[in-house]
Order: structure tokens, then C-alpha cells, then sequence
């Protein structure tokens, strides 16, 4: 059996990592999603799917996402019941995400606009201390960078 779903849209809202009583990260939202076929006369219609995202899933999702941020997911859809505290049962139909990933849409610095890749939320961006410079640079790429190889040598390969 089959069950895989491939989604692109926009985040609705705010997201919030929670975690579990067990320490496990979790969070979930929904992104909206237009559909590719409009009726004549009408209007384009959006679906509202909603999206479940677990342990590093969830903390990356928090850390570079944000509301109106567009979004692929890959997941599986998933169907559960639970009682509302009206003593109603409910009935709910989600994505649980396996992948996320960036769309290509990126914000300038000086535009307020969707996906920055940086942290949301004000997060730190943590840096890579700088590593020493060795005695050989190979960062402008100029052909003296590199060794000329004889052509009549047997490849190692």
C-alpha cells in the first residue's frame, strides 16, 4: 500500500515547538494550498491542510519558517478520533511530515516579504569559528592552483 503526500503552500500562522511529557519536540500548523484548476467565473479556491511535524522536523521548522512562509512537505496522511471536552468525538485528517524543505523563495534583507532562511523568531544564528588558514589557498581558483597531471599515467580508477 501506498500512502505518501507531496504538498507546497503558505504557512496560516505562527508556529510554537511544544514538547511532548516525554521531552519529544512536536508542532503543528497548517499551510494554505491553492488548487491548480479554477471554474470559470470563480475564483480560485485554497485548501487548508493540516501538518504535524515531530523531533528535528519540528525544531527546523520553528528555527527557519514562519507565518507566510512557503513550504514543501512530504509526508503521510494520517487520520485519528479524540473526545473534545464537550464529550464530542472529533475526527481529524493531517499530514505527519517526513521531509520538509525550502521552496527557492528567499526575502531581501531590506524586504519585509515571505522566506528569509534565517532563524525565525529572533533565534540566534550560530557561526562556525574561523578556521586557521592553511599555507596553501585554493579560494580564487586560478590555474596555478592547481598540479598539471601526466596524461600517461594509468588512472587509479
Amino acid at each position: 500500500m501506498l500512502n505518501r503526500v507531496i504538498l507546497m503552500g503558505r504557512i496560516t500562522a505562527d508556529l510554537e515547538l511544544k514538547r511532548t511529557a516525554s521531552g519529544i519536540s512536536v508542532t503543528s500548523f497548517s499551510i494554505a494550498v491553492e488548487r491548480n484548476y479554477v471554474k470559470q467565473g470563480e475564483q480560485r479556491q485554497t485548501d487548508f491542510i493540516n501538518i504535524v511535524c515531530w523531533r528535528q522536523q519540528a525544531e527546523f521548522v520553528c528555527r527557519y519558517f514562519g507565518k507566510g512562509s512557503m513550504i514543501a512537505i512530504e509526508g503521510q496522511l494520517q487520520t485519528r478520533t479524540y473526545q473534545a471536552k464537550d464529550g464530542t468525538n472529533r475526527y481529524v485528517t493531517e499530514v505527519v511530515a517526513d521531509n520538509i524543505s525550502f521552496t527557492g523563495e528567499r526575502r531581501d534583507q531590506s524586504n519585509s516579504g515571505y522566506n528569509s532562511y534565517a532563524p525565525a523568531n529572533n533565534q540566534p544564528v550560530y557561526q562556525q569559528a574561523p578556521v586557521q588558514e592553511q599555507q596553501t589557498s585554493y579560494s580564487n581558483g586560478a590555474n596555478s592552483d592547481f598540479e598539471e597531471m601526466p596524461m600517461d599515467d594509468d588512472l587509479p580508477f
